[in-house]
């Protein structure tokens, strides 16, 4: 009987990491969903949907030569496999203004509180380490109506963010 996992490793961006690990799955008979692997602050990391017969230890197991080699931290844990269940973002919403702490909680807080359930939430550090600016792109499904997450962030911009620009808007998807 074949499982599914989330894998999720960590570790210094390094040559190779890609390869080796799929190589061992696919060598240990492992068969690869959905995958999300990028390069954050000089750390790679990677979450993969694997498919395999083998137990959790078991897996665990046929990954450490490479986990160990090239200095990651791995973790595993059981999930569904739901394939092919693909939610299409509605919303865009951009973020940018001066960086410092509690940007993405609060602007988070504020978009839940409205109702956006986030699919999918990327953020950078621009600018230099004496004028760093933060950016965040977002993307979701507004499940009140875009006009409430318009108001909410009007409201966040008027009483606590004032410095922060913020742009929102609907994604087309069934451009033709």
């Amino acid at each position: 009987m074949s499982h599914w996992f989330m894998l999720t490793l960590v570790g210094k961006d390094q040559q190779g990491i890609v390869a080796q690990v799929t190589t061992a799955l696919y060598e240990g008979k492992c068969n690869l969903g959905e995958a999300s692997m990028l390069r954050l602050g000089g750390n790679f990391t990677m979450m993969l949907m694997v498919n395999c017969t083998l137990s959790i230890e078991a897996l665990e197991q046929l990954l450490q030569p490479v986990i160990t080699k090239l200095q990651l931290h791995l973790h595993l844990t059981p999930i569904e496999g739901q394939l092919h269940h693909h939610i299409e973002p509605e919303v865009r919403i951009s973020v940018h203004g001066a960086d410092r702490a509690g940007i993405v909680a609060q602007v988070t807080s504020v978009l839940a509180e409205a109702g956006l359930n986030i699919l999918d939430l990327e953020s950078d550090v621009g600018g230099s380490a004496k004028e760093p600016f933060y950016i965040m792109h977002i993307e979701g499904i507004a499940t009140l109506g875009i006009k409430v997450l318009e108001d909410a962030l009007q409201q966040l911009l008027t009483t606590q963010q004032p410095d922060l620009k913020v742009q929102l808007e609907p994604i087309e998807i069934l451009v033709m």
